[in-house]
């Protein structure tokens, strides 16, 4: 597995795999790698000849009273992972390698990005897209893989590429999830041992309000305030509990056919986001 800390480095692979002809698809990743991160490499495995990881703790993403500086860093047990699921390159830059003295452009996508995460972290998806934009014009990649657990991330990625014209094929994969349903995340190292034993309470919420869905509720706000309601009582702080459209995120009438329901709240110091995607009949 090679380690590439340098952006010239990923300029001089993809010269190599143009002369070859192999495709290469890439993972990008802030670290603190789980088994979801795993199964990403999994789906990125089987799209490319080869697969490159990026591991870079973003700090544009971050807003000023949220957790840079906390944000779990375990290099050691990353590349060892990432060796036991034979990556063939990780790419792990400095912060003055993805942002030199000087640096000044940003990427935005607003009517994606002011909605949801948006709204309670403003400027987020600034961060995200850019740290993207930079990552896939570097790398070159045929494909790259996010997970759909940040179904909105994934949404303003897919729009960027689209409007931006960059070559590479954008792949979403199914949420990774512990037994009893959490969606994996590297927050969930935040949960105290009584705060795990309640964090499935949000992904049950989503699976309930699905099912009235699908059971023919159509009164969309009042699903969501139930929702929201509910998750107070239970100790939880929600950012947002909406039920949208999916392909624009903006909030869904009793019309639209394909849903997609995003929840992000608050349990002791973790932040969790979950989704779930409805397609009703005509």
């Amino acid at each position: 597995m090679q380690i590439y800390t340098q952006p010239e480095e990923l300029r001089q692979l993809r010269h190599e795999l143009t002369l070859t002809g192999k495709t290469l698809a890439v993972v990008p990743t802030m670290g603190n790698l789980h088994d979801g991160h795993l199964s990403l490499i999994e789906k990125a495995q089987s799209l490319a000849d080869l697969v490159i990881c990026t591991i870079f703790v973003n700090p544009s993403q971050f807003g000023p009273e949220e957790d840079l500086d906390a944000y779990p860093r375990t290099p050691d047990a990353d590349l060892a992972a990432l060796r036991r699921y034979h990556v063939d390159g990780v790419f792990t830059p400095g912060v003055e390698g993805m942002y030199p003295p000087g640096d000044e452009t940003r990427v935005t996508v607003p009517a994606l990005s002011e909605l949801h995460c948006g709204a309670v972290r403003p400027g987020h998806f600034t961060g995200v897209a850019t740290v993207v934009c930079k990552f896939l014009n570097l790398i070159q990649a045929d494909y790259a893989v996010f997970g759909e657990k940040d179904f909105q991330q994934l949404a303003i990625i897919r729009r960027m590429v689209t409007d931006l014209f960059i070559p590479t094929e954008i792949h979403g994969a199914p949420t990774l999830r512990a037994e009893d349903g959490l969606a994996l995340s590297s927050r969930n190292g935040y949960l105290t041992a009584d705060e795990r034993q309640r964090a499935p309470e949000l992904y049950r919420q989503l699976m309930l309000t699905r099912d009235r869905i699908q059971q023919g509720e159509r009164d969309y706000r009042q699903l969501e305030q139930s929702a929201h309601e509910h998750l107070t009582r239970e100790g939880w702080r929600p950012d947002y509990f909406s039920i949208c459209r999916q392909h624009d995120l903006q909030a869904a009438e009793p019309t639209d056919q394909k849903l997609v329901i995003l929840a992000a709240a608050r349990l002791g110091r973790a932040r969790l986001i979950d989704n779930l995607t409805v397609d009703l009949k005509p």
